[in-house]
């Protein structure tokens, strides 16, 4: 009889419970994302910047988890997928954006041979909602900033509905509101856009701008005409005021610069961020930001390590920023959650035995006599390794301090590819703030959708 008048009591308590940790909390959301940032090339950019009993910013953020990054078809997903995961809570096929079951088919090829030519048809899978379609449904300002293309990956992810990702084309006139082929989740547009990648959104001409649009479209014109402040170097940024949509694309047909190689007219990751905040918090309602530090994965695509570190700590600086940032704007980030994290891991490894206080990126000395340590070989070899890529040589020769620091190094990989590959290992995660303690475990990138999704009440 005791135990049985307790249950309700026990029943309605773990209700109560369960719906305080539902309640929604958190007005604003920043979803910072390191494209490729895996749990190595963390550890390695903690130590290039800060050595091995150092911590980069975010790792010292009090919400942790282990992200599992599979996607619909693939065991080592690409970054369409498992942004859009986070994006959309639901696993997609390798090279979708933000559709379910869409089967993934490249664009064709125009008369001017850029891929312009969109090839998904009707019916090829089904639109999922992003979180920052639901957010700018309840009335929340909404932005993307990245360091790629505008119409890259995991930008495109937040704002777009495309059955390949090549269909970069297609992705930058979904953003323009009014226009043919406007996606109309967006509401009256994305708030807030920066990145690289001019090409995508202004008309093919031979001489000035050969991979521009075959279409003869102007996008950036028509968002001129919608009312968007539109910029194209770090100083047209500063001069962005609130109470204006705004677009800074900063670079004419690539991606943006390396953070070691950034030329002056380039905002740095931490000025875009901040620019951002500062558009977006005028909003009563709160805000969804995403910011991507998407360099990390061009450099470990390319076996060079030092750039891809060098991103990871500008990445962070960023982080650093905002989350300063807001903490002035909301104490004690009681209305805003902050989340960190990577969309897959990378094939490189710290391995070799290196010395305590040694350089990451050296190659690595005997811990006795301070030494060039040798392979099996006799040759030198960089603690820091890719499991495959572009760099192995059929026979190893030494390598010296002088150039394994060097900017542009490629690390030496196990296997020969084309390039190097994603690595399928977990990623890490980071959260602080509002809504921030469910965020913990072992869990699926589409958890961490409906995480934020709850937190926010959306």
């Amino acid at each position: 009889m005791h135990m049985k008048k307790r249950l309700p009591l026990l029943l309605a308590a773990t209700v109560f419970s369960a719906s305080a940790i539902a309640a929604p909390k958190a007005k604003n959301i920043i979803f910072f994302l390191g494209d490729g940032m895996g749990p190595t090339t963390i550890t390695a950019a903690r130590i290039y910047r800060h050595g091995e009993d150092g911590l980069l910013s975010f790792e010292r953020l009090e919400r942790t988890a282990r992200i599992k990054t599979y996607s619909n078809d693939f065991q080592t997903t690409d970054s369409a997928p498992s942004m859009g995961a986070y994006m959309t809570g639901v696993k997609i096929n390798q090279d979708g954006i933000s559709m379910k079951d869409a089967r993934a088919i490249d664009p064709l090829k125009d008369a001017n041979g850029n891929q312009t030519l969109d090839q998904c048809g009707d019916n090829n899978g089904s639109i999922a909602p992003t979180i920052l379609e639901l957010a700018k449904a309840r009335g929340k300002a909404v932005g993307a900033v990245t360091t790629t293309e505008l119409t890259h990956a995991t930008p495109a992810s937040t704002f777009s509905h495309v059955c390949h990702r090549d269909a970069a084309y297609t992705i930058a006139r979904q953003l323009v509101p009014g226009g043919a082929g406007y996606n109309p989740a967006l509401g009256d547009g994305v708030d807030v856009l920066m990145g690289g990648g001019r090409h995508h959104f202004t008309p093919y001409d031979k001489a000035g701008n050969p991979q521009g649009r075959a279409d003869g479209r102007d996008l950036l014109a028509e968002l001129a005409a919608q009312g968007y402040a539109v910029a194209n170097t770090r100083a047209g940024m500063m001069s962005a005021r609130p109470g204006r949509k705004f677009v800074g694309i900063y670079s004419a047909d690539d991606h943006m610069d390396y953070a070691l190689a950034r030329r002056p007219e380039q905002p740095t990751l931490g000025e875009m961020a901040l620019k951002a905040i500062d558009l977006l918090s005028k909003d009563p309602d709160g805000f969804f930001l995403m910011v991507e530090g998407g360099k990390i994965d061009h450099a470990l695509h390319d076996n060079n390590a030092k750039n891809a570190l060098a991103d990871t700590v500008a990445f962070d600086e960023a982080i650093q920023a905002a989350i300063e940032r807001m903490r002035a704007l909301d104490p004690g980030l009681e209305n805003t959650l902050v989340v960190v994290t990577a969309d897959h891991d990378h094939t490189m490894v710290l391995s070799g035995y290196p010395k305590r206080g040694s350089k990451v990126l050296d190659i690595v000395h005997d811990y006795a006599n301070g030494q060039p340590k040798k392979d099996a070989d006799g040759k030198s070899f960089t603690a820091l390794v890719f499991g495959n890529g572009k760099v192995r040589p059929d026979v190893r020769t030494d390598v010296d301090s002088a150039v394994a620091l060097g900017d542009k190094y490629q690390q030496e990989a196990g296997v020969h590819t084309v390039y190097e590959s994603h690595g399928g290992g977990d990623v890490k995660l980071y959260a602080v703030g509002a809504g921030s303690a469910p965020f913990k475990g072992t869990i699926e990138n589409t958890q961490v959708f409906h995480l934020m999704k709850a937190a926010a009440g959306l």
